[in-house]
C-alpha cells in the first residue's frame, strides 16, 4: 500500500486550524535558513503558504554562504524574541557548526524538538512524528520487528532510530562505512530512509512485504525523489513515495507542535 501523506497531512491542518481559529493571537513561526539548497527551498516556499492558509505568519530570515555560526546563532536569538516556535533549517554550510547552533535554540522554541534523542519531550520531531501518524493509522507493529534505518543525521536517522527502540524494535542503522548493509536490508521488516541519494534502495533488496518509510529528499533531473526507487512500492506491505508522503505531514506537525510550544509558553 502507498501512503497518502497529503490526506493525512489535510486532517492534521483541519485541526490545526480549527484551534488557530479559537486563538485571541495566531502564534509566529521563525525559519533560519543559511544559502538553503534546491530542495529546502522548495520546502521553505511549502511550509510559507501552508502557514498562510492557516493563518500563521512566518518569519523567513535567509543568511548569506558567507555567515558565520556567531551570524546564525544571532539570528536564533532575534527569532526567540519575535516568535513562539523556530525553525533552523538544516542542512546548513559545512563551515557553520551546526551543534553549536542547535543549542543555542531553546527547547520552548524548538519546533523541530532537536532534543528528542536526550530529553523526554512531549512533542515529536516531525519526521518522527510522520512515522507515527502513519504507524497508528496503518496499525504497523515494530516490537520485535527487524529494523534498518539509513543514515545517522539530525532530522531522521538519529530521531528515528530512539523512536524505533522506544516502540521495541530490533534496530540497526547503516551509513556508508557499514560492510552488512545487503545482508541487514534483505532481513528487515521495517525499513528508514534518511540519506537524500536517489535509487539508494532498489526492488530487488528487500523482501516481500517490507515496511519502507522514505523521509529522503534530493534533486534528480529538476524532480524531487526519495532514497527509494519507486518500484519498491511493488513489494512493499506500506510505501511512502517521494513526494507525497512523509514530507507533506511533517510540514503540517511543524504547525501542530507550535501551536503545543505556544500552549506550554
Amino acid at each position: 500500500m502507498i501512503v497518502d501523506g497529503k490526506a493525512i497531512a489535510t486532517d492534521i491542518y483541519k485541526d490545526t486550524a480549527h484551534v488557530v481559529d479559537g486563538l485571541p493571537v495566531p502564534p509566529i513561526m521563525a525559519i533560519i535558513a543559511c544559502s538553503p539548497n534546491f530542495e529546502t527551498q522548495k520546502y521553505l516556499a511549502l511550509k510559507k503558504a501552508k502557514g498562510s492558509a492557516l493563518g500563521i505568519d512566518l518569519l523567513i530570515e535567509i543568511l548569506p554562504d558567507g555567515s558565520t555560526t556567531a551570524d546564525v546563532i544571532a539570528a536564533v536569538e532575534r527569532a526567540v524574541r519575535s516568535a513562539q516556535g523556530v525553525v533552523v533549517q538544516l542542512p546548513l554550510p559545512a563551515h557553520i557548526d551546526t551543534a553549536a547552533v542547535l543549542s543555542s535554540l531553546p527547547s520552548s522554541h524548538d519546533v523541530d524538538a532537536f532534543r528528542y534523542q536526550q530529553e523526554d519531550l512531549e512533542i515529536l520531531p516531525p519526521v518522527v512524528g510522520a512515522i507515527n501518524e502513519i504507524t497508528k493509522r496503518h496499525n504497523v507493529v515494530w516490537k520485535d520487528k527487524k529494523v534498518v534505518i539509513f543514515g545517522s543525521g539530525k532530522l531522521v536517522g538519529a530521531p528515528a532510530e530512539v523512536y524505533a527502540k522506544k516502540m521495541g524494535g530490533e534496530v540497526r542503522v547503516v551509513t556508508a562505512e557499514s560492510t552488512n548493509t545487503a545482508a541487514l536490508v534483505a532481513e528487515a521488516d521495517i525499513i528508514i530512509l534518511g540519506v537524500g541519494k536517489p535509487n539508494l534502495l532498489l526492488p530487488d533488496m528487500v523482501k516481500e512485504g517490507v515496511v519502507v518509510f522514505d523521509a529522503g529528499a534530493s534533486e534528480d533531473g529538476g524532480l524531487l525523489v526519495g532514497d527509494a526507487h519507486l518500484d519498491v512500492a511493488t513489494k512493499a506491505a506500506l510505501f511512502t513515495p517521494v513526494p507525497g508522503g512523509i514530507g507533506p505531514i511533517t510540514v503540517a506537525l511543524l504547525f501542530r507542535n507550535l501551536l503545543e510550544l505556544q500552549a506550554c509558553q
